[in-house]
């Protein structure tokens, strides 16, 4: 029997910051929408996976509005293809998510906001922050999490300095390596000891690395708390 028809608004993701990442957020939106809605149901949704070379080296020269353009357009496209929601599916480049935002008129939802709210959701008054340098250093992400009453702690710079090289050298090539969890756990425990009660893995590749079975403090996962969101907004009546 054909299952009924279920209205579900397109989720548009602005990708390839890595592509590694972005494959997690196509299937943790489709795992959810299934979940959710059962049968052979899977989420509307499109995908611009922008050449993270080209992102990289903005990044690194610090040309942020340079980036934030290519982001724009890309927003621009998905929403003229049909999208209504937004991802941005990073958390370095959301220092430039108000230009993204403005771009259009869809719905754009800033990855630090279902992070926020299941952390709150824990009872939890102090988080320490894993991701890139531009994440952890700058105001732009801290900030956005501390207006919900959180602290917001990060590790000290040498600890900062490793995160940052795992993730660019390593994680967003598909790079595991066991060397790099023990070094993400130390990091985490430290943390620990000045006061975390949990940690945001702040960087959508993290959660390749580290999971609930390498750590004992609650882990909030950024890309699947945003895929999560994104769905929950889609198939709202």
């Amino acid at each position: 029997m054909a299952e009924m028809s279920r209205t579900m608004r397109t989720i548009g993701l602005i990708g390839g910051m890595s592509w590694e990442s972005t494959a997690i957020y196509y299937k943790a939106i489709n795992e959810e929408t299934q979940r959710l809605l059962g049968g052979h149901h899977n989420a509307r949704s499109i995908v611009l996976s922008l050449d993270f070379a080209e992102i990289e080296a903005h990044q690194a020269a610090g040309q942020w509005n340079e980036a934030a353009a290519l982001l724009r357009d890309a927003a621009k496209t998905l929403v003229r293809a049909g999208a209504s929601i937004l991802l941005l599916c990073t958390n370095t480049m959301h220092k430039v998510a108000s230009a993204v935002a403005e771009a259009t008129d869809a719905t754009f939802i800033h990855i630090a906001d279902p992070t926020a709210t299941e952390i709150r959701k824990h009872g939890i008054r102090t988080v320490g922050l894993l991701g890139t340098r531009y994440t952890m250093e700058e105001d732009f992400y801290r900030q956005r999490i501390e207006r919900s009453g959180l602290t917001v702690l990060i590790p000290e710079r040498q600890e900062r300095d490793d995160v940052h090289a795992i993730i660019y050298d390593e994680l967003c090539h598909g790079l595991i390596k066991d060397d790099s969890r023990t070094r993400y756990q130390a990091i985490v425990s430290s943390l620990a000891t000045r006061g975390a009660e949990g940690v945001i893995l702040g960087c959508t590749e993290i959660g390749m690395l580290l999971d609930s079975r390498y750590v004992n403090l609650p882990l909030f996962d950024t890309a699947r708390l945003h895929a999560m969101a994104a769905v929950a907004e889609s198939v709202r009546s």
